[in-house]
């Protein structure tokens, strides 16, 4: 295990009336994780995090999926450990949480002598709040991030990515990219290793970057696909064009695959996705290869055929497009 000086390291999660349960329950979880791991590999009888769930009275507090959490008084001494990280929910209560102004004070104070703050999705209203935010980039969930401008306009707003770090204060998106926060802090924590570990624990699908967009191309397209009256033809399309990236997706392939002729395949998916077949096909391959930068030393030659680009000049304009950097300056990044 690499050396930290995480151990015994205090996470405290606040909770409110209406708080996001995943908010509160995947960084929980990813954090106990983090405990087991290192308790079975090592055979450490301290672990490396102590967790707690603190409200302002203490007791149960129902989330706004209908389970209450049990809770501590924020008020009850926490022993003689400090708080190390402070992990601010979010969820429908939050707004009502802002005019509590024992719960803002109390998060004011306490993100003055944390060592690290931290929000998920809507909790960045709390910490804009108090003040924290000010003249600092952050995130929130992407519905809610015209919202957090308006009302603090002197944050710097960033919709896209999953999660932002500004020095020892950290946002991030909305639901699950709480668990890519608490991965993220793991790392910062422990290690790479021990962050990966934790990952394939909760049998998460990929460690994202902070940078990566809230949105994957897939799902994007599948939305648009849905929205509006339209007969929804090509929801399936992009699953199966996700999965043969390396075969032939010419139009007149798709077409066949959506049941269509050629023209009226091309006239009709423009129209409803905004973008040519070739693009979303481009668009879909590029995402792959960004999959494959950040978690493997695969050659660009390698990825270019993998993810059926099959020239490495052809994957490099296209990820030039999408993306609007190299392969490699990403794969450095990220």
């Amino acid at each position: 295990m690499p050396k930290s000086k995480a151990t015994g390291r205090l996470i405290a999660v606040l909770a409110f009336e209406g708080v996001q349960l995943l908010d509160v329950a995947g960084p929980l979880q990813a954090f106990a994780s983090a405990n087991e791991l290192i308790r079975e590999t090592s055979g450490a009888h301290r672990p490396p995090y102590r967790i707690i769930v603190s409200s302002r009275r203490g007791g149960p507090v129902c989330t706004s999926a209908g389970l209450p959490l049990l809770t501590q008084p924020i008020g009850r001494t926490i022993g003689r450990t400090p708080i190390d990280t402070l992990l601010v929910p979010g969820g429908p209560g939050v707004h009502g949480a802002l005019k509590d102004p024992h719960i803002v004070r109390w998060v004011r104070r306490q993100s003055s002598s944390a060592r690290r703050i931290a929000s998920v999705c809507t909790g960045a209203f709390l910490l804009a709040e108090t003040g924290v935010l000010r003249g600092r980039r952050a995130t929130t969930h992407w519905k809610s991030c015209g919202l957090l401008q308006e009302r603090y306009p002197d944050i710097h707003v960033d919709g896209n990515s999953i999660y932002v770090r500004e020095d020892r204060i950290w946002t991030s998106a909305g639901v699950t990219a709480g668990i890519d926060l608490a991965l993220a802090l793991i790392e910062d924590d422990l290690g790479r290793k021990i962050a990966m570990q934790v990952a394939r624990h909760l049998v998460v699908f990929l460690k994202r970057p902070g940078g990566q967009s809230q949105f994957s191309v897939a799902l994007e397209a599948q939305a648009a696909a849905a929205d509006g009256n339209a007969p929804n033809h090509f929801a399936p399309l992009h699953g199966w064009i996700a999965d043969h990236l390396t075969g032939d997706l010419r139009v007149e392939r798709l077409a066949e695959q959506a049941g269509m002729s050629p023209r009226t395949f091309a006239r009709i998916y423009t129209a409803k996705m905004g973008v040519t077949p070739a693009r979303m096909v481009e668009k879909l391959r590029v995402e792959a290869v960004r999959r494959v930068l950040e978690e493997t030393d695969m050659p660009i030659k390698g990825i270019a055929a993998a993810c059926g680009f099959g020239q490495e000049e052809r994957l490099r304009r296209a990820f030039a497009r999408q993306v609007g950097t190299t392969p490699a300056d990403y794969r450095a990044r990220f």
